[in-house]
């Protein structure tokens, strides 16, 4: 296991290029509803707008925020700059702590509010001695920039952002100091190394106890689906009240649908498109064998375009090769936000073809409800939350003929427009009315203001 190849795993499932410096505005939160049956009550009222405090109260309330995140610099990680936008919008004082990378190399600047540090960032390990070197560095330079965070600007609550799981260690010191810890759970360490892996051991243990340390010094926690919240309170032993579900949905507010471009099918009459992450677990494999039993069923009208980037990426284009679908399938790496939405909206049917594992069945892509926002029908393997997220946008395949039935659904998806239209729809009221980024927002707050709370009892 490495830590490089761990973080590619992460990189919120939309593995594309988001320019650090565009503009964002405030104004792209927007309203959020009531609460959902699966959400908390909220433990205050809000005043004014449903959706955010009146700003000026909230800077008396003097509620200072530092959001560490290592896997991925801001404002490329997508979830984290809609969670510090959303705080900012309500008021709070917000200060992001996260690596330096190529598209985001300057060490400070303020982008819409947000004040944005970033620290150095090693060379990846390949050795157990590399990895150690490797988190040590980064922890070292973590916990470096938060004291110099504290005295410069200071912070009542720490949200540490996982993967990895040690973030924790950073906020021991700061929490002799009152400041309170929130735990954001991203993805759960353990499952993924077994759905890299498949067995246990070293490693796995060690992320074991690093999870269970990430729930016994948090404050309260929030958990992108009821999976997650389920693992922190039974292997985290949290009280349900410290735990929010806070989803990852998309921003309908900056992820709209684009015109087709009728040349992004290649010459063929119909697109499937794939965006997100190429890890071993992320399927790609797969797919690349559903292509080819379609090609060899006598169909050369469907062209296959994945979009993203991963530890798997160079392997896929070599397999591509090999399997003689040069032709029939192109992986286009990392791209512009604009260029995943020409190709998205081109497409006739949208894929997500992850391996069938327990780290998958729990987990929340973010690639289908950015595929049900653009208004496509889906084909994906039968998953818990995978199914709760699409419900009736997606065909689900078979786990036991996988590739066969993969194929089929494809198929009768492209031999039937009019289902694929009405599952489309479907798909994008659901997150319209349910699961955009919007309705996130309360339980967010909430997650905060309890932190708050335990801060001022």
């Amino acid at each position: 296991m490495t830590k490089q190849t761990m973080d590619e795993t992460q990189r919120t499932n939309r593995m594309r290029r988001v320019n650090p410096y565009q503009s964002y505005s405030r104004s792209s939160v927007s309203e959020v509803p009531a609460l959902d049956s699966e959400q908390a009550t909220m433990p205050y009222t809000l005043t004014g707008s449903p959706t955010r405090y009146k700003t000026s109260e909230i800077r008396l309330a003097n509620r200072k925020v530092l959001i560490i995140v290592e896997n991925q610099s801001v404002p490329s990680d997508p979830r984290v700059w809609k969670e510090a936008l959303s705080l900012y919008a309500n008021g709070y004082e917000v200060t992001v702590l996260c690596p330096r990378s190529e598209s985001a190399a300057q060490g400070y600047e303020v982008i819409d509010g947000i004040r944005i540090y970033r620290h150095p960032m090693p060379t990846g390990g390949n050795s157990p001695a590399g990895y150690l070197w490797e988190y040590g560095y980064t922890l070292f330079w973590e916990f470096v920039f938060s004291c110099w965070i504290y005295v410069r600007h200071g912070f009542h609550v720490i949200q540490g952002c996982n993967p990895p799981d040690n973030i924790f260690l950073v906020a021991l010191p700061f929490k002799l100091l009152g400041v309170k810890y929130i735990f954001d759970n991203h993805d759960a360490g353990p499952e993924l190394y077994l759905s890299k892996y498949d067995k246990k051991g070293f490693f796995y243990n060690v992320l074991m106890w690093l999870e269970k340390q990430s729930y016994r010094f948090s404050d309260v926690v929030m958990a992108t689906n009821v999976s997650y919240k389920n693992l922190a309170v039974s292997r985290g032993a949290l009280a349900s009240d410290d735990v929010f579900v806070v989803r990852n949905g998309p921003d309908l507010d900056t992820f709209k649908p684009v015109p087709p471009i009728r040349a992004l099918k290649h010459g063929k009459p119909y697109l499937v498109g794939y965006v997100g992450n190429m890890g071993t677990q992320d399927g790609l494999d797969i797919l690349l064998e559903v292509a080819l039993h379609i090609k060899n069923s006598g169909r050369r009208d469907i062209h296959f375009t994945c979009v993203g980037t991963g530890s798997e990426l160079a392997r896929l284009r070599e397999m591509t090769q090999e399997m003689g679908l040069s032709d029939t399938v192109n992986f286009t790496g990392r791209i512009p936000d604009r260029e995943m939405l020409e190709i998205l909206s081109t497409a006739d049917v949208c894929v997500n073809p992850d391996k069938p594992c327990e780290m998958n069945d729990i987990s929340t892509m973010i690639k289908i409800m950015e595929y049900m926002a653009l208004g496509k029908p889906i084909v994906q393997f039968d998953s818990r939350e995978g199914r709760f997220s699409a419900r009736d946008a997606s065909l689900y395949a078979d786990k036991e003929d996988a590739v066969n039935n993969f194929a089929d659904k494809i198929l009768s998806l492209v031999g039937n427009p009019a289902e694929g239209r009405r599952m489309g729809q479907f798909g994008r009221r659901r997150v319209e009315e349910e699961i955009a980024w919007k309705y996130s927002v309360q339980n967010l707050l909430a997650a905060y203001q309890k932190a708050f709370t335990k801060r001022e009892s």
